[in-house]
């Protein structure tokens, strides 16, 4: 009669070990990545520079630079759009940044670090 449930031998199997291996190879190398993306700054000038958003590789907004122009106290609702858009602009830079950094130290292979991209 055949046993149910658990792995045949009653070990961890093979596949599972070099998974564990590959992760702790990993550690240093996402580590490194995460230090290079914390230093890393996007900026992006939306509607001609009238916002300015300049955001870390980390996703934390920097600065953020208004023109003149564009305050208008009779409409803030207009640049709090400006500024949504900013924000939202930046962001896809950094991801897309962010993929390419990953990228790079992944070989191209994937995976990631969970939280970070």
């Amino acid at each position: 009669m055949a046993k149910r449930g658990g792995f045949p031998g009653g070990g961890m199997p093979g596949n599972m070990a070099n998974q564990m291996k590959k992760a702790q190879k990993k550690q240093p190398q996402e580590e490194e990545l995460s230090k290079v993306m914390e230093n890393y700054q996007i900026k992006e000038n939306y509607e001609g520079g009238a916002v300015e958003v300049t955001m870390s590789g980390t996703k934390k907004i920097t600065k953020v630079k208004l023109d003149e122009e564009v305050v208008d106290p009779d409409d803030v609702e207009m640049l709090e759009d400006l500024i949504v858009a900013a924000v939202n602009e930046v962001l896809e830079k950094v991801d897309e940044a962010s993929a390419a950094a990953m990228s790079k130290f992944t070989g191209g292979m994937g995976g990631g670090m969970p939280g970070l991209f």
